[in-house]
C-alpha cells in the first residue's frame, strides 16, 4: 500500500459521493444531468448489485449507471448515507456505508450497512461491487406495500 494511491482512491470517491448530492439535490434520475457524475466514472464501468434486489444485476457504462439510478429512485423514496468510512489500497477502495431509507412502497424507514468493493484506475471508478447485510429484508420492504405485511 501507498500513501498515494489511498489518497487518490479516496480523493476521487469522496468528491463523487459530493457530486452524487448535488446530483440528487438537482433532482436526481431524470431530471438532473447525470454529467455531474460522469467524470469520476470510467466510461465502460461495471456496477453489480445482487440480484434479489429491485434494482438487482449488472449495470455497465454511463448509460448502464443512470438506468440504475432511475431504478434506485422508483424503489426508494429516501436513500441517505448516514456516515461513511474508507479504506483504499491501491487500486481498491472498501467503503461502509451506513444508509436510511424509506421505500416507496411505505414500509417503515430501514437502517442498514452496505459494503462496497470499489476499483478506481486512473482517477476514475471502474468497478463496483456492493454487498447488504440482510438483501431478503431490504427486498420484503421494497415489495410490499406496508398493508399487506
Amino acid at each position: 500500500m501507498t500513501y498515494s494511491s489511498m489518497t487518490d482512491s479516496v480523493a476521487v470517491l469522496t468528491a463523487m459521493y459530493r457530486a452524487e448530492a448535488e446530483y440528487l439535490a438537482a433532482g436526481g434520475p431524470g431530471e438532473a444531468p447525470f454529467a455531474l457524475l460522469a467524470p469520476y466514472f470510467a466510461p465502460d464501468v461495471v456496477l453489480h448489485q445482487a440480484e434479489a434486489l429491485p434494482y438487482g444485476g449488472t449495470w455497465r457504462g454511463h448509460a448502464g449507471l443512470e438506468r440504475f439510478f432511475l431504478a434506485m429512485s422508483r424503489t426508494w423514496e429516501s436513500f441517505d448515507m448516514a456516515e461513511q468510512e474508507f479504506l483504499a489500497t491501491g487500486e481498491t477502495a472498501v467503503v461502509l456505508t451506513r444508509v436510511r431509507a424509506r421505500p416507496r412502497t411505505g414500509s417503515p424507514e430501514l437502517a442498514f450497512p452496505i459494503l462496497q468493493t470499489i476499483t478506481v484506475r486512473d482517477g476514475r471508478i471502474t468497478e463496483v461491487h456492493p454487498f447488504y447485510w440482510d438483501t431478503a429484508a431490504i427486498a420484503a420492504a421494497c415489495a410490499a406495500p406496508a398493508q399487506d405485511r
